[in-house]
């Protein structure tokens, strides 16, 4: 018995259809497969976005203190000794790992770039959750340090190293309690308080869970 050939419609079926590139259908797909990457691209940038965000958050929700609020000394304090100085101590074991002339390691170069924005931001106008108002405070407590979205709920003040003595409420929280009639004035000397610097005191070990690298792993 002769062996049955093989249909040569099956391996064509198999083929995948080519079209010539000056072709409508050739130029349908190029756009289809562009907006994919641009999708991807932008999903990929707000997910990293996202997470920075949480890492800052997530340092200001464990300089919380255990009761009641901070003045707004103690919050510049915070953001001058522990958060803008949380890279010094990688940075000088860079420096000092580096041979004499030989040029700057990539991470040393990323930790300095971080710093300097960092710092420039705090000097033009940082805008942080109002750890000196009470009911911005006590929603701040009952964040999951997971989601972003809850971070809208809370009040928001500018501050700058210009100017420690005052701040500006830059959002006013969308939380129904924080929903007042306040015009986004300075909040001027009233609101530093006397009281025990007790939270100045502190050790950087207290925010050390939330030093967390804001643009990746530096290595």
């Amino acid at each position: 018995m002769a062996p049955s050939k093989t249909p040569r419609s099956t391996s064509r079926s198999k083929k995948e259809k080519v079209f010539h590139p000056d072709s409508r259908k050739a130029g349908q797909l190029s756009r289809v497969q562009l907006r994919k990457a641009k999708l991807a691209d932008a999903a990929s940038k707000r997910t990293k976005k996202h997470s920075a965000q949480a890492d800052l958050y997530g340092f200001f929700y464990h300089a919380i203190p255990p009761e009641g609020t901070l003045s707004l000394e103690e919050l510049h304090s915070i953001i001058s000794n522990v958060w803008l100085t949380r890279y010094d101590d990688e940075l000088e074991q860079e420096r000092a790992a580096r041979r004499k002339g030989r040029p700057k390691s990539t991470k040393e170069l990323k930790l300095e770039e971080i710093k300097l924005r960092e710092s420039e931001q705090y000097r033009t106008g940082m805008d942080v959750p109002d750890l000196t108002h009470e009911a911005t405070v006590e929603l701040f407590r009952k964040w999951d340090q997971t989601e972003v979205a809850y971070i809208q709920l809370l009040r928001f003040i500018r501050i700058s190293s210009v100017d420690s003595m005052s701040a500006v409420v830059s959002k006013q929280g969308k939380h129904h309690s924080l929903k007042e009639s306040v015009h986004p004035q300075a909040i001027d000397e009233a609101m530093v308080t006397d009281r025990d610097d007790t939270l100045l005191t502190e050790p950087p070990s207290r925010f050390a869970s939330t030093m967390v690298m804001m643009d990746g792993p530096l290595s």
